[in-house]
């Protein structure tokens, strides 16, 4: 009974592992594709957007 004892916790964690990766390939794509290259844009813009803001020489 060690034998099993000793194969349940990979098993287990493979089988999570699995269900993870599944769960990642199924979200992406589809009907939200759109939104979350907009967020993710978007997000880039902001980002760019203050790196420029603070790159910009004063007038001082």
């Amino acid at each position: 009974m060690d034998y099993v004892s000793a194969l349940v916790p990979p098993v287990v964690m493979a089988v999570f592992f699995i269900g993870l990766i599944v769960t990642i390939v199924r979200s992406q794509g589809g009907d939200r594709k759109g939104k979350e290259d907009a967020a993710v844009d978007a997000a880039f813009a902001r980002a760019e957007a203050a790196r420029q803001a603070t790159a910009q020489p004063s007038d001082s």
